[in-house]
């Protein structure tokens, strides 16, 4: 990479500029392909489980199924799962109705960080890292579930380290356990949202990563960055656009006023895909197996849409994002609207903690500078 002295002007929102390097996996926009290591991201959520993504994405290798070293993983993560009675019983004071699940777990990571009384990277070894990495992603869908049934007036569910990753967090969430279909559908959508790129959260995880601080300081800074309506919060978004839509008749209108108003229209386009998003792709071919009425109006409107932001910005081509097809898929394994980005964040953690590791290994801290345009200043 080359280095210089001088300061440099990026473009707005650092478009295009390699910041460091990585291991972990690339993003190739104008190819529409992405993968985690070694591996096509898509075929991995194909034919793997969460489990053996997971131990590929933290040791680098992808574990075959049956395997003693994927054996033994799956069994400290499923331990991992139990939440501390001090942190359940702060999530009993402090969760209100209806608030929503991902501030809880910002609190219980928080807590959890008092709880096990969490060092900075910098003094910690390689193995006390990947075994936190471990244990905090692997306690986040306990959290989550947690605070959305207590939110809702019902009591939260202990984890089962018999079950499936997958399979655990849809029963703690719902109170039933999801059905071989549902959990192998849910578990293709979280295995390919584990990581995607230098995203706003990932970036954001690298950043704080650096300074040498704890892992948990990281995840929390990455919830910061994945809490906005433009990142994490889309999935909930997009299918509420649907809902607003109705008939798929009423799609070109509505996408011509939401133009003209100047506002965005989740679940399209993508700040690095100039073709079709490989997730939103793998995901309609799932949901549309399925005769369902909220399928079939999926892929109307988004026939309808693409057609309309072609005749309305050409030679721009927007297509449907990993978003879109995201919220319909988790509407019909049974998780309520209000779980989207929470199970977005359940995948997503395991990216932003390989992430934080590989970024604290460097040792040197990201400061870049700011080009100061204020008025010249007052002598």
């Amino acid at each position: 990479m080359t280095t210089t002295s001088e300061p440099m002007t990026a473009p707005a929102g650092l478009k295009g500029v390699i910041v460091t390097e990585t291991e972990l996996g690339d993003v190739r926009g104008s190819e529409g392909f992405y993968h985690f290591r070694d591996y096509s991201a898509i075929e991995l959520a194909k034919s793997c489980t969460f489990e053996q993504v997971w131990y590929l994405m933290l040791y680098g290798v992808l574990p075959a199924a049956g395997s003693p070293e994927l054996a033994d993983f799956t069994a400290r993560i499923a331990q991992y799962r139990e939440l501390p009675q001090r942190v359940l019983g702060l999530l009993r004071d402090a969760v209100t109705p209806h608030a929503d699940p991902l501030y809880a777990l910002r609190l219980a990571l928080s807590a959890l960080a008092i709880e096990d009384d969490v060092q900075p990277m910098y003094d910690t070894d390689e193995q006390t890292r990947l075994r936190q990495a471990e244990r905090y992603a692997a306690i986040v869908p306990t959290v989550l579930a947690a605070a959305y049934r207590l939110g809702r007036g019902e009591g939260p569910i202990p984890a089962d380290p018999r079950l499936s990753h997958t399979a655990d967090y849809v029963r703690m969430a719902t109170g039933q356990l999801p059905s071989a279909a549902d959990e192998r559908a849910l578990e293709t959508y979280l295995i390919g949202t584990i990581d995607h790129g230098f995203n706003a959260s990932t970036f954001t995880s690298r950043v704080i990563a650096s300074t040498g601080t704890d892992l948990i300081s990281c995840l929390v800074g990455a919830m910061g960055s994945f809490l906005g309506p433009l990142h994490g919060g889309a999935p909930s978004r997009a299918l509420a656009a649907l809902d607003e839509i109705g008939d798929p008749a009423n799609t070109a209108q509505w996408v011509r006023a939401q133009i003209a108003g100047g506002r965005k229209i989740m679940g399209f386009g993508h700040a690095v895909y100039r073709t079709h998003d490989p997730r939103s792709e793998l995901l309609k071919s799932i949901v549309a197996k399925r005769d369902d009425p909220l399928v079939r109006q999926a892929i109307a409107v988004e026939d309808a849409v693409e057609r309309t932001l072609a005749e309305l910005k050409p030679g721009y081509p927007l297509y449907a994002n990993v978003e879109f097809y995201a919220g319909v898929l988790m509407r019909l394994v049974g998780l309520d609207d209000a779980m989207f980005t929470p199970t977005f964040c359940v995948a997503r953690v395991v990216g932003w903690s390989a992430n934080a590791l590989e970024e604290a290994r460097r040792g040197k801290i990201i400061r870049p500078s700011a080009k100061y345009v204020g008025p010249p200043v007052r002598t």
